[in-house]
C-alpha cells in the first residue's frame, strides 16, 4: 500500500511540476497542446498550415472567431489558414455543405461572420437545407445558383474529405486548431491548466500557444533543410 501511495505521490508531483512549467509562451506537449502520433500531410508548401475545426452552432467557436480572425491577420505570410467544418452527427452535414458552398462562391469573407451572428445573436436556426436556403436568399444570393452548388458533387466531396480530416486529426471537440499537420491545441486543452479563467483569457492563451507552435514548426522545418 505504501509503495502505491509513493508511486501516486510521485506521479502527482510530476504532473503538477509539468503543469507549473507550462505557459502559453512556452507551451508543453501534453499540457498546452498535443502531438499527433501520425503527422498529416499539409498542402501549404513552405508556409505553416493552420487549420481550424469548427461548427457554426458551437457557441465557443462563435466566441473565438473575432480573436482568431485578428490572429490570422497578424500572422500574415507566415501561415496558410484553413477552416474545416466538422460533423459529429449527420445533422451537422447541412452546415458543412453551407460552408463549402460559400467557399465555392467566394462568399466566406462576406458571410462567414453573418452565419455565426444569425445563429448566436439573432437566435435563428440554420440546421436544415430549407433554413439555410431561406437565410441565403435574404443575403441577396440567387437561390438556384446556391442550391446547384450546395448539392453539387464538388461540395459533397469536400464534406466527405472534412470527415476524413476530422478522424485523422482525432477531433473530439471544437473549436480545435491544428498546426503544421502535427500539433493540436484548443481552449479546452489549454484550459486544463487554467481552471477558473474566463473564456476570453483561454482564447488569448490558445492564440499564444498557436503562435508558439507556428514558430516551433518553422524552426523544425528549417532544420530539415
Amino acid at each position: 500500500m505504501r509503495l502505491i501511495k509513493n508511486l501516486f505521490a510521485a506521479f502527482t508531483f510530476g504532473l503538477v511540476a509539468m503543469t507549473a512549467g507550462a505557459s502559453p509562451s512556452n507551451p508543453v506537449n501534453g499540457v498546452d497542446f498535443r502531438t499527433l502520433e501520425k503527422p498529416q500531410q499539409t498542402e501549404s508548401g513552405k508556409k505553416i498550415e493552420v487549420t481550424e475545426f469548427f461548427w457554426y452552432s458551437c457557441p465557443h467557436c462563435n466566441a473565438l472567431e473575432p480573436a482568431l480572425v485578428e490572429w490570422v491577420k497578424k500572422q500574415g505570410d507566415n501561415i496558410v489558414f484553413k477552416r474545416v467544418p466538422i460533423a459529429f452527427r449527420e445533422s451537422f452535414v447541412p452546415q458543412q455543405k453551407l460552408y463549402y458552398t460559400l467557399e465555392a462562391m467566394g462568399k466566406v469573407d462576406e458571410l462567414h461572420k453573418k452565419v455565426f451572428q444569425t445563429i448566436h445573436a439573432d437566435r435563428q436556426q440554420l440546421d436544415t437545407e430549407n433554413q439555410i436556403t431561406d437565410f441565403i436568399v435574404k443575403q441577396g444570393i440567387d437561390k438556384k445558383k446556391f442550391l446547384d452548388l450546395y448539392n453539387s458533387f464538388g461540395v459533397q466531396t469536400k464534406a466527405k474529405r472534412a470527415a476524413q480530416l476530422q478522424e485523422a486529426y482525432r477531433v473530439d471537440g471544437v473549436p480545435m486548431v491544428a498546426v503544421d499537420g502535427r500539433y493540436i491545441t484548443a481552449p479546452s486543452i489549454v484550459g486544463q491548466s487554467m481552471r477558473g479563467q474566463s473564456e476570453s483569457a483561454l482564447h488569448a492563451a490558445t492564440l499564444q500557444v498557436m503562435s508558439s507552435l507556428v514558430s516551433k514548426a518553422q524552426a523544425e522545418n528549417a532544420g530539415k533543410k
